[in-house]
């Protein structure tokens, strides 16, 4: 791909996939693909992972390591699903307190009724609302997390600012990505796998491709490591670190509010 990733410095709030849009179009059309693709978001992340963001999910809760006792509250954004906010629960022993926040009412009504068929409607909350813009007082949340959402937000300084002022003095940011494949002949064949295949696959399973497109685009543009450190560092953000799974499909972020 000719495409580069965006810098520290921005870029995506025009990139909608390769194509440049206006900053005001960008999120009504990021709100139409994910309501597009709702009923189907897990086996969207199987095809674009081949299963193993179950995994990257896991070792993501596995470095909060939510504690086992009452008041530990947690904000999850662009977790509409539920996938993450449910498993920080259950590793809580059913003690942590989970807001799901998300844009999308679509994806919200999914992770509704998962908390309800798992029993576990009591710990969860679920809020429309724009990671850009979050309806919450200053330091409330002691855990900030975003698993494969935040390359979806137009103005992504503007969110890590917003979670920085949310959390509390010693709150913790998680950020799950796809992100730059660093292991010599995986990124080509990954590369190929995602433009060639996914689409393809989406439009067979689901009958709509474009929306897979879009996805696999946006995960080119998004920004690499090191830059997306860079801009959790601006945000405000103290002891950055990353893991990279898979080879660097994915990387999973975090940092402190000290």
């Amino acid at each position: 791909m000719t495409e580069e990733r965006t810098t520290a410095s921005g870029g995506m709030e025009t990139a909608f996939g390769f194509r440049r849009v206006e900053e005001a179009e960008k999120q009504p059309l990021v709100n139409d693909v994910f309501h597009r693709v709702a009923e189907r978001y897990d086996l969207m992340n199987d095809l674009m992972s081949a299963g193993l963001h179950r995994t990257w999910k896991d070792a993501m809760v596995s470095w909060l390591a939510p504690p086992r006792r009452p008041g530990f509250k947690t904000l999850d954004v662009a977790g509409g699903t539920g996938d993450i906010a449910l498993r920080i629960v259950e590793a809580s022993g059913r003690q942590a307190q989970v807001t799901v926040l998300d844009i999308n009412d679509s994806m919200l009504t999914v992770g509704r009724e998962r908390a309800e068929k798992r029993g576990l409607a009591d710990n969860l909350a679920f809020i429309e609302a724009n990671a850009e813009d979050l309806p919450f007082p200053e330091s409330t949340f002691d855990a900030y997390t975003i698993a494969f959402g935040i390359r979806n937000v137009p103005h992504i300084d503007t969110a890590l600012a917003e979670a920085y002022r949310v959390l509390r003095p010693g709150g913790r940011f998680l950020c799950l990505e796809f992100s730059d494949v660093n292991t010599p002949f995986l990124d080509k064949a990954y590369e190929t796998w995602s433009f060639q295949a996914i689409p393809r696959i989406g439009r067979m399973v689901t009958g709509d491709g474009e929306p897979y497109r879009y996805l696999v685009e946006s995960i080119r543009k998004f920004p690499n490591q090191q830059n997306f450190a860079a801009m959790m560092r601006h945000a405000g953000f103290s002891r950055v670190t990353w893991r990279d799974y898979s080879g660097g499909i994915a990387a999973l972020h975090s940092g402190w509010k000290i």
